[in-house]
């Protein structure tokens, strides 16, 4: 018997008039459960709670709030083991990746948790005398998180952390293809010391709670992770309202491999970002640009490392590619696969469905050569375990074809030139660059987000996430004349 889960609203558990089925992609006759939708009167009710609920958050003391985040982010860490295996058995990432997820997201918690002792303000005085100045930063007040399904719990944690931490309100909208993970967090979350109606879990289909989630006028701001065109969308719905909007949608990032990089330590960073979590990051290397001089010996050990690769159930112990999320993923792969080779690119290996002791979603790395940066593979975000080699004469092509692009998420080198390491650092128009690392791979304090068609609003993450969840109010005050 598969269980059944609720949305939670107003502090309560609650059913829905609908439930979706969640199965696992990597065998799919295992049923994880029937998982609720939530209705336009539960979605109005978690509003109305939450903004009540968030007045009396905003006045709960520091220590009491630091508290709340702390027990959150210690429980998942602790639990890493069995909510990365629901993560994996969902998502279809290997076992190790997802236990490393909820381990990450549970270190947002605790990060947060101290930032809310962070909160300073500033004081000035006046250019008028006998008057001083304070300035301090107020929450924004409810909270629209809409997250995706390639990093459920991660990209989820890094929206609802800072959220709650700087006073607001949430009301969570996780994508339909990965509801366990956001019942298990929400499980967490309910069971703190925080008001009825502060943290809401509102799941359903993007064209119904979503989007009369984005048309409210009673939400102050929304945190969106996903595709360019969703992200259009939103930001139309709510720029109707004036609401704060902080989005993070898709990529095409690049990585350069100079000649004189070193081989070994290149390919291994190129299949890594390529190809890690079965290339569904929006942080993947699916452009890899390589110098002339090193191409070929490049692109050998590519392939070569690309079909030694482990495909194979999520849970299965040396995995090292998982299954694709769903069907239609799939299928949208395949027509990229596809489409390469009816522009002239050249596939050198995988590429395509396979079958596995149990029915899913498998499909093997697959490694383009002979493309050129016009070509559709090359232009728009697969998401798939799909990389195109670019075959380029120095590095001023290098940079120049790094930036030939409408996003700017990150981009990587790989060199033992400082002088080139340095010059593409500054130069990459990337929100995120690496060196002689994969492009796929960022830390919890530090600002994340990119440029382009990349991101729109503030940053992610890091103490840079306050410019997003909070509000400056400047106070002038003045004291009188002391008698």
């Amino acid at each position: 018997m598969s269980s059944h889960h609720q949305n939670y609203i107003a502090g309560e558990w609650v059913s829905g008039p609908a439930e979706i089925e969640n199965r696992n992609p990597s065998d799919l006759s295992d049923l994880i459960g029937h998982y609720a939708q939530a209705s336009n009167e539960q979605l109005d009710k978690a509003l109305a709670a939450a903004r009540q609920a968030q007045a009396e958050w905003a006045a709960y003391g520091l220590e009491r709030k630091q508290a709340v985040l702390m027990a959150i982010g210690t429980e998942m860490m602790a639990r890493a083991e069995e909510l990365g295996t629901l993560l994996s058995r969902e998502e279809g990432k290997p076992l190790a990746e997802g236990r490393g997820e909820v381990y990450r997201a549970g270190q947002f918690f605790t990060y947060y948790a101290a930032e809310t002792l962070r909160q300073l303000g500033e004081t000035a005085d006046s250019v008028r005398a006998g008057v001083e100045i304070d300035v301090r930063r107020e929450p924004v007040g409810v909270v629209a998180v809409i997250s995706p399904w390639n990093f459920p719990t991660a990209t989820a944690s890094w929206k609802i952390a800072p959220a709650l931490a700087y006073g607001n309100a949430v009301l969570w909208k996780p994508a339909n293809l990965t509801p366990a993970s956001a019942v298990a967090l929400t499980e967490i979350i309910a069971r703190q010391d925080i008001p009825k109606g502060l943290f809401n879990l509102v799941m359903g289909a993007g064209r119904d709670v979503g989007q009369r989630l984005v048309e409210s006028a009673d939400v102050d701001a929304i945190s969106f992770t996903g595709s360019v065109p969703v992200g259009r969308g939103i930001a139309s719905a709510a720029v109707q309202n004036f609401t704060r909007i902080q989005m993070e949608m898709g990529s095409k990032n690049a990585l350069v491999v100079m000649e004189d990089a070193d081989l070994d330590l290149a390919v291994t960073v190129a299949l890594g970002g390529a190809f890690g979590g079965t290339g569904q990051k929006c942080t993947a290397s699916s452009r890899l640009i390589v110098h002339d001089k090193i191409h070929d010996a490049f692109a050998e050990r590519m392939i070569q490392g690309a079909e030694a690769m482990i495909v194979g159930h999520a849970l299965t112990e040396g995995t090292q590619i998982g299954p694709v999320v769903s069907e239609t993923q799939l299928s949208e792969n395949l027509s990229y696969v596809e489409r390469g080779q009816s522009e002239g690119a050249e596939l050198a290996c995988g590429g395509a469905r396979v079958e596995r002791e149990t029915k899913g979603y498998y499909m093997t790395p697959g490694i383009f050569l002979n493309t050129t940066n016009d070509m559709a593979i090359n232009r728009e975000e697969m998401f798939a375990p799909l990389a195109a080699i670019i075959k380029v004469g120095s590095y001023e092509e290098a940079l120049h074809t790094v930036n030939d692009t409408n996003f700017g998420l990150t981009s990587g080198i790989v060199t033992q030139s400082l002088a080139c390491a340095t010059h593409f650092r500054r130069n990459a128009r990337t929100g995120v660059v690496t060196v002689n690392l994969p492009t796929a791979g960022t830390d919890y304090h530090v600002p994340f987000g990119g440029r382009g068609d990349s991101s729109y609003g503030p940053r992610e993450q890091g103490q840079t996430a306050r410019d997003f969840y909070t509000i400056v109010k400047t106070a002038y005050i003045s004291a009188g004349t002391p008698e």
